[in-house]
């Protein structure tokens, strides 16, 4: 037995211990010496080890986990971390807010704007103010459990400084300082091994070792800048009310924020920022404008991609001057030939450019490129190198022009290119260059994830005449497999391994693998969710595509016209034949008096999650939209119910309270 002065003792050095971290770490203002504070430290595992029953999780002494991991198991995030839409102009800016006037017209609109840090982001769970788990963002729906890894990070608070009763789940951004980064290259010189190539991939690959001890030695921090809606827990009605919770509650909140009135002053205030980002110890690739009011962000809604609420302004990106060596063709795996400049190696933001894509013939023609050119580059949002102009005044006269060639450069097929398209295409159905990029696309991680199946193992199978579409993959055994070079017996098991165990990969991963034009990772899975089984997807039309309202008339016209396809429907029956899962593992739904309806929740529900009521009303044969309109049916409404109560009555669309909801469940 453990006496109640002991458990005291440790309850108190523990408060004590978070209480200078947070001086130290997030105010930056530490009230006693490190030697008290190691003292302090020193005496907590002193305690622990010799009271095992009363170590816990988020101790102060269990930020360093003990062993490796093996891996890092997938988790589902309860509010999708989507990706923010960019602008890089002034004007792209202004038809933003213009956007928001056209979906809620006649309304006013305050922006939040912030600095758009260049790390790696992350999600942080709590349950009743303790650190539960820490993930990636992933797909934007499921990314991976690195919670050992994050409670290495000091400015991460292990325990909210004020209680908060239930589930919270927070979003932030994980960054390695400038100063740093040159620390930890400077030391990994000092030792023999490889640098890194900028902050951003150094905090991104620390984030994901499998040993938290090693994590815990690179110099990682973070700002913590979203609270996301659930119905779980009553969130502030603005942005500005969300980061003075989150400040209040002890996270580390980026200083650096403004309230703006119109449009005017948040532009005015990207322009300050714009000047002084190099005066700051971390990357800054922009800045992040929000619309303020949390119900407007609620009403707005999203995208399968971005927030329609809120847009990136991406600062200016850094360039560089380099020489046109020459200008390849790359073939896509839709048979779009892609030109490709190959420069002198040039340093740039952190890396060393040696190409970078010229999109199209018309972009070439348009800046008036030339193999032999001198020419400006930057990296387009810090991030993708591109052409900027040439410097026509440093021709020889020695330069060449490019052109698309009339046959594929890879099978000698005709090449066309159609009136609406600006890519030049090969039309060959057999062509290698295609086939290949459609096997590696299938088999990647985020589509059907054959771990094993590399770029130079497919170049092999296409070479050889072994596969002619991804359906083959089905038919390879271990003797063609081991007979390959670079394949021994134990290789090939696995990957024939992996092949087999993707046939019951979730519906959303085949619709992504089969690589229809404007169909990623995440249209894929709205499309899952809404046909259950690819035939239904396969014969939806044009319409029912498009009342998926994150389904816009281009990728709904794709998906029609894939389906279309002959070959592409000989190509799904040959998969379903070789035992690939094309339905969606769900309970059936009975024919109800609901079968067909649409509800919308509104405020916060008391003996129900968000997902709770969802999967309730699914069950029902009903669906949960986002927006209240003339076919919404049923709006519940919650505590504290938000603007789509009153939109509910203006359009006489039936309301019922949480408990009326529950007796509609039965």
């Amino acid at each position: 037995m453990v006496d109640n002065k002991t458990r005291e003792k440790i309850a108190r050095l523990r408060e004590e211990i978070h209480y200078h971290d947070y001086k130290y770490y997030i105010e930056n203002n530490p009230e006693i010496s490190d030697y008290e504070y190691d003292q302090l430290m020193r005496e907590l595992k002193r305690l622990e080890e010799r009271h095992p029953s009363l170590r816990s999780s988020n101790s102060p002494t269990q930020r360093v986990g003990g062993m490796p991991e093996e891996g890092f198991p997938t988790v589902e995030h309860s509010v999708p971390m989507l990706s923010l839409e960019n602008a890089y102009s002034e004007e792209e800016v202004r038809e933003f807010e213009r956007r928001l006037h056209r979906e809620l017209p006649g309304e006013d609109f305050q922006y939040v704007v912030e600095r758009k840090i260049d790390g790696v982001s992350v999600s942080l769970v709590y349950e009743d103010g303790e650190l539960q788990r820490g993930s990636t963002r992933g797909d934007g729906r499921r990314g991976d459990d690195i919670t050992a890894n994050l409670k290495t990070i000091h400015t991460i608070p292990l325990e909210l400084r004020k209680k908060v009763r239930g589930r919270i789940e927070v979003r932030g951004e994980i960054y390695i300082s400038r100063s740093g980064f040159q620390q930890l290259n400077k030391k990994r010189e000092q030792k023999g091994e490889s640098l890194f190539a900028n902050p951003r991939n150094a905090a991104a690959g620390s984030l994901k070792l499998l040993d938290p001890r090693i994590t815990s030695q690179r110099p990682l921090d973070g700002f913590v800048y979203a609270l996301p809606y659930t119905v779980e827990v009553k969130i502030p009605s603005t942005q500005m009310e969300c980061l003075e919770k989150l400040r209040e509650w002890g996270f580390r909140v980026n200083p650096h924020f403004r309230l703006c009135k119109d449009i005017d002053e948040v532009l005015t205030y990207c322009r300050f920022w714009a000047k002084k980002r190099e005066e700051l110890d971390y990357e800054v690739d922009g800045m992040v404008i929000k619309v303020n009011n949390i119900d407007q962000q609620m009403r707005l809604g999203s995208t399968a991609k971005n927030p329609r609420w809120a847009i990136a302004s991406k600062f200016q990106a850094k360039q560089a001057t380099t020489v046109i060596r020459d200008i390849i063709l790359q073939v896509g795996r839709t048979g779009a030939l892609t030109p490709v400049a190959i420069f002198e190696p040039t340093p740039l933001a952190g890396t060393t450019i040696t190409r970078a894509t010229l999109h199209n013939e018309d972009e070439i023609r348009r800046k008036d490129i030339r193999i032999g050119d001198t020419a400006i580059i930057e990296k387009g949002g810090d991030i993708i190198p591109q052409v900027v102009k040439v410097i026509e005044s440093k021709r020889s006269g020695a330069e060449k022009e490019f052109s698309i060639p009339k046959k594929c450069p890879v099978c000698g097929a005709k090449v066309i290119k159609l009136e609406d398209e600006a890519v030049s295409r090969c039309i060959g159905s057999s062509c290698p260059a295609q086939l290949k990029e459609k096997i590696a696309h299938y088999a990647q991680r985020t589509a059907m994830n054959m771990e094993g199946l590399g770029d130079k193992l497919i170049e092999q199978l296409v070479d050889n005449k072994i596969i002619l579409d991804v359906s083959d993959l089905y038919k390879l055994d271990l003797f063609t497999l081991s007979s390959l070079e670079r394949m021994g017996e134990k290789s090939a098991q696995n990957l024939l391994f992996e092949i087999k165990k993707s046939k019951s990969q979730p519906l959303s991963r085949l619709i992504f693998a089969l690589g229809i034009r404007y169909v990623g990772a995440g249209g894929a899975r709205i499309l899952a969710d809404n046909f259950f089984s690819l035939e239904a997807l396969a014969t939806a039309s044009q319409g029912s595509l498009q009342e998926i309202p994150e389904i816009g008339p281009r990728t709904a016209q794709s998906t029609l016209l894939f389906f279309q396809e002959e070959k592409n429907r000989e190509l799904l029956a040959r998969l379903k034949k070789w035992g690939v899962r094309m339905e969606e593992e769900r309970e059936e739904k009975r024919e109800t008096s609901l079968t067909g309806k649409r509800f919308v929740f509104t405020g916060s529900l008391e003996h129900y999650t968000h997902q709770e009521a969802k999967d309730l009303v699914e069950k029902m044969g009903a669906r949960v939209v986002s927006s209240v309109s003339q076919k919404t049916d049923y709006v519940v409404v919650g505590e504290n119910a938000g603007s789509k109560y009153d939109k509910a009555k203006a359009l006489r669309v039936k309301t019922i309270t949480e408990e009326e909801f529950g007796e509609l469940m039965k």
